[in-house]
Order: C-alpha cells, then structure tokens, then sequence
C-alpha cells in the first residue's frame, strides 16, 4: 500500500479523475492539490466518488475494519503461519506497539476522506450548479467526513480536528481535540446530512450505493448510541421504522453479490469485478474479504488464504437451530459450497468465514470479487432500538425489534427477562448477527465504559488486557511528524 510520505494533514496534491459515468469506477488517488478546486457539477461529483474511496482501501474496509473481529476474540488470524498477519496478531494478545502497521493504517485510513470531504464543504456553495447536485453532494460529504471521524474517535478517542482543506501553508502539526468535541462535529454533520440527502428510494440505478437520509439517520443513531443517549437512539432508530427499510427473508441476502444494496441494506461499501486497477493498491476497487477469509487450500473461491478463522468459543455461541451458523461460517457437516465439502482441516480452528466469500466458479481470480461490504443493515437498526429501549426501562417493549432479528434466524422470541439479562441478550444477539463486519469491538468498548469488553476478553483467556487497550496507540512515527501530537495513556 502507497505510503503517505509527509504529515498526513499536509498531505497530498487533487487531481480531478476522468472516468466514466459509473458510480464505483470514479476514483479520486491520495493526491491532492487543494488548489484545484472543482468549479463545474461534474467535477464535484468526481470528487464526492472520490471521497468514498479511502473507505475500499484496505486500511480500512477491505482489511483493518473486519480484522477488528479477531482482537475482539471472535476469530483468530489463520492466514500462511509465520508473519503473516503478525500485526493483526499482536493486537489480539494486546502487545502491539506504537508502531504496529495495522494501527498506522487506521490512523491514516480516514484522512485523505476527511480532506476530500473538507474541500466538497467548503467549495460546494460557491459553485454555480443546480441545487439538487450542490445539496446532495453537501450531504454526502457531511455524511462522509461524519463516518471517517467515527472511526478515528472509537479507536484513538481524541484526534485533530480538521475541517477546512489543508495545505502546505497551513497548520502541519495540529493537535489532538478533546473526544467529545469531535463527536460534536459528528453529530452536527449527521444532522445537515439528514437534512440534505435524498431518500435511498430516490436514488437512480446509476447511483446506487451514495449515503442516503436512511444511511445519515441510522449513524446518528449508532453514534447516540455509543454516547449512551438512549432516547436519542429509539427516536431516529424509531423514525427508521417508517422508511421502507426492512429485514430481507434470507440472511445471506446481506453477503450476496446479486442482492446488494437490498431491502436491509442502509450503506454498504461498494465494490466491483472490473475496477482495472491493481489489487495491491489505494485505487484497487475489488473486495479483498473473500480472497483473504476463503477457506486455505480448499478451492473454493480465488485466492482463498484462510485469515479471520473463528474461534471455537465464537462457535460455541450460537444458539440450537440460528439458521444464520451456517451461512455465516464454514464447519464440518455444514451445507456443501458451490457443490464442494468443507474440511476442518483447512483451518487451524476447524472454522472459515462463509458469509463474505464468492465462488471460484463465478468469479475465477483472486482479484475481482465485487462483493461489497455492509457498514449498516436495517437489523442493526433493530438492535440498536431494542438496546435503547432496555436501558431506559422499557425491557418489554425492547422485545419486540429484538424478536424481528431472532425470528429471521429461526430462534423462539425472548419474553420475561429482567433488563440486565435482556441487556446480556442483546447484545449476544448483535455478536452474532454482526459476526465478522467489523461491529464487535465497538461494542466491547462502549458498554460500560469498556469494561464489558475486558470482562469478556478476561473470560477468553485474554487476561493482560487492560483499560489502556480500550483505545489504540497513536502511531510513534506521526507523533515523530508531529510534535503537538500526545499518546493515548499506557503506551
């Protein structure tokens, strides 16, 4: 992966992308001249596509979001043995150091999306173009730059806070902002995004897959949530209700690349077969999911390299008769895949991911899989209202969303529970109907102010886990780039 060669808030010279008319093959690289600015619609458009770029990249959803899940402790590496995912590793024994790749790479995983973001805010209302196109790409840079804060406030907590585009007579060495100051900004772009989006009904085929009034509003109410503002939470989780949105018959509908962008579906990250770049780099824009979780030396799909094997304790998890074991994992006994049988023997678990891997009948080679990746599905919504409602006493109203997300799984519906084991409940449900999309750790951290997560990385036999490791370290060699930079507590 391209490195960024100098402070990552200097970073980087815009050049506008000539590319077709398709949504996903409009990429904007991590070259930036911010003195370019775009003056036409058409260019605007070229740099809001450009702005959801950095979310295929594997420093973020084609890789380091989804590995999440094994320093959750619901999978390990797997991979080739050896140093193969030695980072990723690291940070599941809770020994990684400040300068563990894997943690460079979420640092620096949002910004040039921030920086996209901040040029489309400040440019857009000057340009002399229709309203339409002005408010929906304001919109979906707000939603953007919201999303890419997100990420860097749930892993590192305090961060820069940067929102004019930068430049190399600008401050090249801001320091960190108090956490709830950058949520504040989340929320308030959340609130313009909803405010300026289209509905996801509203969308052509062409522009499948843009953030959506459905997208913004189930992210703000996933960002209440995380702050513990329960009512919040059932109000837009509440409002969600009446949107169209709805749970698809079959789970697997969520992990199938003929029904993206479904029913369920409020943002996903999009990818596609003939992006014609190579898979190794910043512009690549096939999935990497079923290339790396495919079953080791099965055949099964291209590439297959066997990372992010579940744990026998994830396993162990699943309820008699949730339909979703099967469609989510591989195991011995479980349905054929594409006419072929699982061996335990290709994992050093006994257990492969299923729900994010492609047959090789279909897609042949190992670098053109299109399967996007789901950021937000309407059951989450669904468990995220029945979390909220529990916590403000409501236990049997909760009952209710959470019963719509069991019965889809083939599970008899939850009754009488007192609000800490529905609490329990809950949030099990969310482990395993989100199992692998990069959801765990957040919850592990966020419940009780983390120390949910510590009892139960305690419980798995992650005993040196501690409080310093409910955020990561700031990396050593931005702060070597930036003196104003401090380090997060313990590192």
């Amino acid at each position: 992966m391209k490195n960024i060669k100098i402070a990552i808030f200097a970073l980087l010279t815009f050049t506008l992308v000539n590319c077709n008319d398709d949504f996903l093959d409009k990429v904007q690289p991590d070259t930036i001249n911010t003195g370019n600015y775009p003056k036409t619609a058409e260019e605007l458009v070229t740099v809001v596509n450009g702005a959801y770029q950095p979310l295929q990249r594997a420093k973020l959803y084609n890789m380091r979001m989804w590995t999440s899940d094994i320093f959750a402790g619901n999978s390990i590496v797997g991979a080739g043995g050896g140093d193969d995912g030695i980072e990723t590793t690291q940070l599941a024994n809770f020994v990684a150091s400040t300068d563990n790749p894997g943690v460079l790479d979420l640092w620096r995983g949002p910004w040039p999306g921030i920086l996209s973001s901040n040029i489309i805010i400040k440019i857009a209302p000057t340009l002399n173009i229709s309203d339409d196109i002005k408010n929906r790409s304001l919109g979906e840079a707000y939603f953007l730059r919201a999303h890419y804060y997100f990420i860097l406030a749930r892993f590192f907590g305090d961060v820069p806070l940067i929102t004019e585009p930068q430049n190399a007579e600008g401050d090249l060495y801001p320091a960190r902002f108090p956490k709830s100051e950058v949520y504040n900004l989340i929320i308030s772009d959340l609130e313009k995004a909803i405010a300026m989006l289209p509905s996801k009904s509203e969308y052509s085929n062409a522009d499948k897959g843009r953030a959506s009034k459905g997208a913004a509003m189930g992210a703000l109410a996933k960002v209440y949530l995380t702050l513990g503002n329960w009512q919040k939470t059932v109000d837009y989780t509440t409002q969600l209700e009446t949107m169209g949105y709805a749970l698809n018959s079959d789970y697997s509908d969520n992990f199938n690349v003929n029904t993206e962008n479904s029913i369920e579906s409020l943002f996903e990250v999009q990818y596609a077969s003939n992006g014609g770049y190579d898979f190794w780099g910043d512009q690549n824009q096939a999935s990497w999911a079923s290339t790396f979780m495919g079953p080791r030396g099965s055949n099964f799909v291209g590439g297959g390299w066997g990372w992010n094997q579940p744990t026998q304790e994830f396993v162990n998890s699943y309820e008699a008769g949730d339909t979703r074991k099967a469609k989510s994992i591989f195991y011995t006994g479980c349905p054929q895949y594409d006419g072929k049988n699982y061996s335990a023997t290709y994992s050093l678990t006994g257990y492969n991911v299923r729900k994010f891997v492609v047959p090789l009948s279909a897609f042949p080679s190992y670098d053109n899989s299109p399967l996007n990746f789901p950021v937000m599905r309407y059951s989450e919504v669904l468990l995220m209202k029945a979390e909220a409602l529990n916590e403000l006493g409501q236990t049997t109203q909760a009952e209710t969303p959470l019963n719509l997300v069991r019965a889809r799984a083939g599970l008899s519906p939850v009754s009488g529970l007192n609000q800490i084991a529905f609490r329990e409940k809950v949030l099990h449900e969310r482990r395993i109907e989100l199992a692998f999309e990069g959801q765990r750790w957040f919850d592990l951290i966020r419940v009780n102010n983390g120390q949910y997560g510590l009892n139960f990385l305690h419980t798995i036999g992650k005993t040196n886990a501690t409080t310093k490791h409910l955020l990561l370290p700031v990396p050593q060699i931005e702060r070597d780039r930036n003196p104003n930079l401090t380090q997060n507590p313990g590192y």
